[in-house]
Order: C-alpha cells, then sequence, then structure tokens
C-alpha cells in the first residue's frame, strides 16, 4: 500500500491554509518538490475546491469560528486533513480532534519528517474510508434483514404460513415484479402499517 501510495504523490491536490510567510512557504515548496500539486489559501476559506486531495490546515484557536466554518462545508468522504500546530493548548487540541486530523505538524515546519506525515495520512485516511464504507454496507444488512424478518412476521400471522412459505411468498413477489426482495418487505410491512392505521 505505501507502494500506490507514493505513486499517487504527482496526482494528489493539495490545499495548504496558512500565511503566505517562510513557513508557508517552505511546506508548499516542499510539498511542490515531492511531486504533489498545491495552491495555498488564507484567510482560512469558507469552502474548498471540491477536488480537495489533502487539506494542510493551520489550526489555531484564533481562527476557530472560520475553521469551523470550513469544516462543515468539506463533502463526504472530505480530504485527508492534516493540522499544522504553532503551539498545544486545550483549545487547538480541541479544534485537532474536530477536524478530524489523520496527522499532525508542529512548527517550525521542518521537511523531514513531512513526507512521512503526508504518507501516514492518506493510509489512515483510507483506512477510514474502507471502514466507514463498511460500516454503511453492514447498517444497510442490517436494516434488509430486519425487514424482511418483519415482513415474513407479517406474512406468517396474517396468512397463517411458515417461515418458509412467506420467504418464499416475498420471493416469488420480488421475482414476478422485478423487485429487490427489499423492496417487496418493506411494502409489505408499508401496507400493514396502512391497516393499522385504517382500523
Amino acid at each position: 500500500m505505501a507502494i500506490s501510495l507514493l505513486r499517487e504523490l504527482p496526482e494528489l491536490k493539495v490545499v495548504v491554509v496558512h500565511p503566505p510567510d517562510s513557513e508557508g512557504d517552505a511546506l508548499v515548496a516542499h510539498l511542490r518538490r515531492v511531486g504533489c500539486m498545491v495552491s495555498v489559501a488564507w484567510p482560512v476559506p469558507a469552502v474548498l475546491a471540491a477536488n480537495t486531495d489533502v487539506l494542510f490546515l493551520l489550526t489555531e484557536g484564533e481562527s476557530r469560528h472560520a475553521i469551523e466554518v470550513l469544516l462543515k462545508s468539506l463533502p463526504k468522504p472530505g480530504p485527508t486533513v492534516i493540522a499544522v500546530l504553532n503551539y498545544e493548548d486545550p483549545t487547538t487540541l480541541q479544534l485537532v480532534l474536530e477536524s478530524g486530523a489523520c496527522a499532525v505538524v508542529q512548527k517550525p515546519i521542518k521537511p523531514f519528517g513531512l513526507l512521512a506525515s503526508l504518507i501516514a495520512a492518506r493510509s489512515m485516511w483510507a483506512e477510514r474510508q474502507a471502514l466507514l464504507k463498511e460500516n454503511r454496507k453492514l447498517r444497510r444488512k442490517i436494516a434488509s434483514d430486519q425487514a424482511m424478518s418483519r415482513a415474513k412476521t407479517i406474512l406468517m400471522a396474517s396468512r397463517n404460513i411458515s417461515e418458509e412459505e412467506a420467504y418464499e411468498a416475498i420471493r416469488g413477489q420480488a421475482m414476478s415484479k422485478r423487485l429487490s426482495m427489499e423492496q417487496v418487505a418493506t411494502s409489505i410491512i408499508n401496507m400493514e402499517s396502512l391497516l393499522h392505521v385504517a382500523k
């Protein structure tokens, strides 16, 4: 995975949110040296370009409101956030946590270790996205299983049939109407709810 992450460096669109000073310039220059496409934004923008892959964000308590506005505007999934810190106080550290930063770069910024931080952050971000995707898949599966179970229970009670027969009835409807079994199960549940309301 590390090799593929290194290969993607020339394609990475990086936004550096940092004042145009010597440290900001050094950060941008080093990121360009390793092959990234870098743009600079200052003051803290309200939104980022939609295709931003990595966000180096100067995280300071004084900019809290602007940073919160920016973070709320990020798409899902958002870019890999790397926090740049001047100092460590409770407000700043809280902001780092709220940003979902995958890595932290301490000022004064040194070129050594910057590439490692970037690669580690991208790796962590990719793992996080994979876990979120798996989580969504599992939630959909649980919801589908619950709908099927409820629909079978409704059919079993209303038609006085076995669980296997209820399952086959749902499957038969799904095949004949070219719907998913989950859609048929949801229709059965909705119909039962309407009948209860009508009573």
